[in-house]
């Protein structure tokens, strides 16, 4: 083993001191994050109305009139998108609630059917072995009811208990907005500053991370609406030929979720499954399943073509990249861990980590190693 360690001694040492410079960055991101999440949150603000805001300036807009149009506007789309979402969740939770008993009863009958037909089928049972069967049955949609009922109760109190994160969150993103609506107003003025007061050096590394990151994140956002936005049509289409209600809105709701790494689409369609089943609505489980398996399937063979044809970067690497960062840092990490492929993927192809990590001469005859 000896030899080997000597042998690889400096790549071992490259590659350890990128993955602690790596490390450290993120860490202290997170920390600055933690101190300072308004002004980050300014930037994706920022980033938002500032295309809008600018057309209006070249329309002859003054341009704080032009970001103040343009805020207003962000404003009201999120306020509508909130109001939407309440609404949604208001009803659906009104309507489980009213139709409870009706649940139970249907619970229960549902079980009744199922031992009555294995009694046929098998032979026909003691009076009072029926009697016990009817009381369990009865006992046994009762108690998942309760669960049901206390399952809400807790969604009550989980909703209640974090509160005050929501009114605290609510006073980063009104900061937020503030600072990125004079960000806006600013924008000609920090970007003279910059242009005259940034090193050459410093002006370089942003241009490498303009010009092969920031596109980088562009694409990959890119892909990723690409992606949710056929979701939602296959979902939505799917629940108008269904009847379901609110069929625009829960397919809106798929489409969020299916943003969430590892779950996905799977973490709204198995929980409405798994229900349907129990309550006896067979048919439409099955439809629902149905639904989920294309869905599923359409996503596993567009994504790699349409995420590698934006990044070149394999979908295995990126979610394997996400859930260390997210063991590590967060959702801090989950977040920037598409930014590091990309950095990392950048590196590579313009031959940077091939001049950083030393390989050993013997191992690589064909390769220049500096």
């Amino acid at each position: 083993m000896l030899p080997f360690y000597k042998k690889y001694s400096r790549t071992i040492f490259d590659i350890a001191l990128l993955l602690l410079t790596g490390y450290l960055f993120m860490l202290l991101f997170s920390y600055i994050y933690g101190i300072a999440k308004p002004i980050f949150w300014s930037f994706i603000i920022f980033l938002i109305i500032e295309p809008f805001a600018r057309f209006l300036h070249k329309r002859k807009f003054k341009k704080i009139i032009a970001t103040t149009i343009s805020t207003l506007l962000f404003i009201l789309i999120i306020l509508a998108i909130i109001a939407g979402a309440g609404v949604l969740f208001t009803n659906l939770s009104l309507e489980f609630i009213m139709n409870m008993e009706n649940y139970k009863s249907l619970l229960q009958d549902n079980i009744t059917h199922t031992v009555n037909y294995f009694q046929n089928k098998i032979e026909a049972l003691p009076p009072d072995v029926m009697i016990k069967i009817q009381e369990f049955t009865t006992n046994t949609a009762t108690k998942m009811m309760e669960i049901f009922r206390n399952l809400l109760n807790i969604l009550v109190t989980f909703i209640t208990s974090i509160s005050g994160s929501v009114m605290s969150t609510m006073i980063n993103l009104g900061m937020a907005l503030i600072l990125a609506f004079f960000l806006s107003v600013e924008i000609d003025n920090w970007k003279r500053i910059a242009k005259e007061k940034t090193p050459s050096t410093f002006k370089t590394a942003f241009e490498f991370l303009r010009v092969n990151v920031i596109k980088g994140i562009v694409s990959y956002v890119k892909s990723q609406f690409k992606l949710v936005s056929i979701t939602f049509a296959q979902v939505f289409i799917s629940f108008l030929i269904l009847g379901v209600k609110n069929a625009f809105a829960l397919a809106l709701l798929c489409g969020l979720v299916d943003i969430l790494p590892l779950l996905g689409v799977s973490a709204f369609f198995i929980p409405w499954i798994t229900y349907s089943f129990i309550v006896g609505d067979t048919v439409f489980a099955i439809w629902l399943t149905v639904i989920l398996a294309i869905v599923l399937i359409v996503r596993q063979i567009l994504e790699p073509k349409i995420t590698g044809e934006s990044l070149g970067v394999s979908a295995f690497t990126m979610l394997c990249a996400m859930i260390i960062s997210l063991s590590l840092f967060g959702v801090m990490g989950l977040i920037m861990s598409p930014i590091i492929i990309i950095l990392v993927k950048a590196l590579y192809d313009q031959g940077y980590l091939q001049r950083w990590i030393r390989m050993p001469k013997e191992e690589y005859p064909e390769e220049k190693v500096e």
